[in-house]
């Protein structure tokens, strides 16, 4: 096993599906979109309702959080919170006006922060401040534009969730099981319920809201399973789960067909499946993107129906690590990455 090359606690996540087109002649197009410093560490990648790239990123040179987004000319590229170290572990997600809503942590103070863009200015908010709060987080806006964060207590080793009312922020402490809630990922069903993935204890746990109570399960139960997770709905309400298994250093992808658990390795070829990010196409097929880290590349995978279809897609140096996926329209692939050889933040898309 080769010691994974980046830094910092990796928890990441995703929350796209869209709609898959695959036409002879279409190909990765790879582009650096920040070389300001050392930049692009804990990615987060959505798409607006133009199929236009919005990215939230961590500045490492500046500890500061960052956003880049394409105008449909050029990128556009923003500081939006620099009050001492904060921006790691960003998620982002867009609201109906296509503007961007971002939850990381704030290092210095150990807070959950989130800031949104009013469409005149930024909004920062701290959302938590309970201790070490605000790790592994991850963000969904459910039917009223509110958002949805999920993210790891390090004080507690818990795994916790806040959601603003309309009127104030509603925090929750979902599991207290020993050692739990790392690397989070949270989704929202058409009910607005969340859905939450994450590592504790070894295993890859999976909460719900139904209602009326959280449901928790252990999905899958292997030795020291999960450690990075990702998760997407489809069109029925189900999970899928992207993870990394600790103990063989495979990807791995799990996901619940409404009565059972189904559990695949997808990738095997040497220590892959870091970083791992998961979207799902109109015909609910997973995509996921990840970090192989024996030969220091973005790996992307996915079902064609029949199969699945495993493929580097840059290898240009020690590239791939903290990728985050979407889909657009016509199911085509949009990841966001950190190049740790340049220190630059770098854009995958894959299409004509």
């Amino acid at each position: 096993m080769t010691s994974l090359k980046i830094m910092g606690a990796v928890c990441y996540l995703v929350i796209l599906s869209f709609g898959a087109a695959f036409a002879l002649g279409d190909s990765w197009h790879i582009e650096t979109v920040d070389t300001a410093g050392d930049v692009g560490q804990y990615t987060s990648i959505a798409l607006d309702s133009s199929g236009y790239p919005h990215i939230s990123y961590y500045d490492f040179t500046n500890d500061d959080l960052k956003y880049a987004s394409w105008t449909g000319s050029a990128w556009s590229i923003t500081s939006v919170d620099t009050t001492g170290n904060v921006g790691y572990n960003t998620s982002i997600a867009l609201d109906s006006s296509d503007y961007p809503h971002i939850s990381y942590s704030d290092h210095n103070n150990y807070d959950l922060k989130y800031a949104h863009w009013t469409g005149s200015y930024w909004s920062i908010t701290s959302v938590d401040t309970a201790g070490y709060v605000g790790f592994c987080t991850s963000i969904a806006l459910d039917s009223s534009d509110y958002p949805h964060i999920s993210y790891l207590d390090d004080t507690n080793d818990d795994l916790k969730y806040a959601y603003w009312t309309g009127s104030a922020w509603s925090i929750t402490s979902v599991d207290t099981a020993v050692d739990v809630g790392w690397n989070t990922s949270i989704a929202l069903d058409s009910s607005d319920y969340p859905h939450i993935s994450y590592y504790g204890n070894g295993e890859l746990k999976y909460a719900r809201w139904t209602g009326s109570a959280w449901s928790i399960s252990s999905t899958d139960t292997a030795t020291e399973v999960p450690g990075c997770t990702s998760i997407a709905l489809d069109s029925s309400g189900h999970p899928h789960i992207s993870y990394l298994d600790n103990t063989n250093y495979d990807l791995k992808y799990a996901y619940w067909n409404g009565s059972y658990w189904s559990i695949t390795s997808v990738d095997t070829a040497g220590d892959v499946g870091f970083c791992t990010s998961i979207a799902l196409d109109s015909s609910d097929y997973p995509h996921i993107s990840y970090f192989d880290n024996t030969n220091s590349d973005l790996k992307y995978a996915y079902w064609t129906g029949s199969a699945r279809s495993i493929s580097s897609v840059d290898t240009a140096g020690d590239v791939g690590a903290y990728t985050s996926i979407a889909l657009d329209s016509s199911d085509y692939s949009h990841i966001s990455y950190y190049d740790e050889t340049n220190g630059d933040l770098k854009y995958a898309w894959y299409g004509p």
